[in-house]
């Protein structure tokens, strides 16, 4: 693990605001990890807020909702902030709000099953919402036992401070989705795991006897379930194993929020939490936003600086630069930020100098001089028994790299040939 230069300042103390409703908004059918969604409506169809829009019979899959009312004006290849391009249907907004998600609409959540729980959460369209984008209705249903779960409020990417706004400021409603959780699951004993660069989150749940609060250090990576697993437990999760292997469930705060406000609100998946900060944004704020809205809507509403030589969605070390600022957020969406020249700079590669600096920061053990090599000469085998697949993607090989050497890229290249 190693110790980055945080930049949360720029947001962590504003107060979460929400955007505007967009005029238009494209709908990504992929969100999730899993199959794409099959589309339920077609052109020219009016639709309302939180209407199901997508969805599949069966398989790994989350269903897709629409964030506004309006109407269907095209389902088309759009921009996708991960993959590139993918089908999703394109709303075009009546300014209208027409769902209520205000008012409570179950007084009996906790005498729901683990199977009623699932199926709500599953027809919410809930993914994992700290980058991974899990199908969360798969997750709560764990092929073993599980006695112990995990709540991720590490938040340890730079610049990203929009988990720690909702542990703020939804602290009760957090608490609620935790419980839901354990109730139907049989949990005996609930953590969250907090960095100490976030005291005002730390004093929130630290008033709740049925959650332990663990203070962590604002290390990087802390937020990795092995990293959270090993921290708090003090268990090591082997390789190719899972947490439900040890008895554990892991979740990410805006996930259990998510869950709460399915639950008690009837609200699917339509809004998230993101951070727009970055040395080009003139206002770094945290927003409540519509899935599938335009970056360039969220660049407007907190207007620039400087032109950005560089747009990230997520944080600097995870995050993915942008082709487009057509480009619209999903699910998994939690930061954007706007880099200057200065700082978007790529540095000239240079041959591996076999120094090993990338094997000692490696937080999972692996060794990515060697998976690189491997890579680069098209070496699949080789990179698979090298573990290549157990990679978090949390970029520290490329940040302590001295010859400044592409490793994440040709590893995540090496993640995708082993699937094929």
């Amino acid at each position: 693990m190693v110790k980055l230069a945080e930049n949360k300042h720029h947001s962590e103390n504003k107060p979460t605001c929400s955007m505007p409703l967009p005029k238009r908004v494209c709908i990504s059918l992929i969100q999730h990890l899993g199959k794409i969604c099959v589309p339920e409506v077609k052109v020219g169809d009016k639709v309302a807020c939180g209407q199901r829009i997508a969805s599949l019979p069966s398989g790994v899959y989350s269903p897709i909702h629409s964030s506004i009312s309006g109407t269907v004006s095209a389902i088309q290849d759009c921009p996708h902030p991960v993959i590139g391009r993918a089908k999703a249907v394109v709303i075009q907004g009546d300014g209208k709000e027409d769902a209520d998600f205000s008012k409570s609409i179950r007084s009996q959540s906790s005498s729901l099953t683990a199977q009623e729980l699932r199926d709500i959460v599953l027809e919410a369209g809930i993914v994992g919402m700290g980058g991974a984008s899990f199908p969360t209705h798969i997750k709560l249903n764990p092929p073993k036992p599980v006695n112990t779960l995990i709540i991720n409020g590490a938040e340890c990417e730079p610049y990203l401070t929009a988990d720690s706004r909702l542990m703020v400021e939804k602290t009760t409603e957090i608490v609620q989705g935790i419980r839901l959780i354990v109730s139907c699951l049989g949990i005996k004993d609930v953590y969250i795991g907090i960095e100490d660069n976030k005291p005002e989150a730390i004093k929130a749940f630290s008033g709740f006897d049925d959650i332990k609060v663990k203070v962590l250090k604002s290390d990087y990576p802390q937020g990795g379930e092995k990293q959270l697993i090993r921290n708090i437990l003090g268990k090591e999760l082997p390789r190719g194993k899972y947490p439900f292997d040890i008895g554990a469930l892991v979740q990410n705060v805006s996930t259990v929020f998510a869950i709460y406000e399915a639950v008690y609100k009837g609200k699917p998946l339509i809004e998230r939490i993101v951070t727009v900060t970055g040395s080009c944004i003139k206002e770094p704020v945290n927003l409540l936003v519509r899935i599938g809205t335009p970056i360039k809507d969220l660049i407007e509403f907190c207007g620039l600086n400087e032109e950005p030589a560089k747009i990230i969605i997520g944080g600097p070390m995870m995050g993915i630069a942008q082709y487009t600022d057509e480009v619209p957020l999903i699910k998994s969406s939690n930061g954007l930020l706007l880099m200057n020249k200065v700082e978007a700079e790529v540095l000239e590669e240079k041959p591996c100098i076999r120094c090993a600096a990338c094997v000692r920061g490696c937080p999972v053990g692996l060794m990515p001089c060697q998976i690189n090599l491997a890579s680069e000469r098209s070496l699949w085998s080789l990179t698979k028994e090298y573990g290549a697949s157990d990679c978090i993607e949390c970029g520290i090989c490329n940040y302590v790299c001295p010859a400044n050497r592409r490793l994440l890229q040709t590893i995540k290249r090496a993640k995708l040939e082993g699937i094929k």
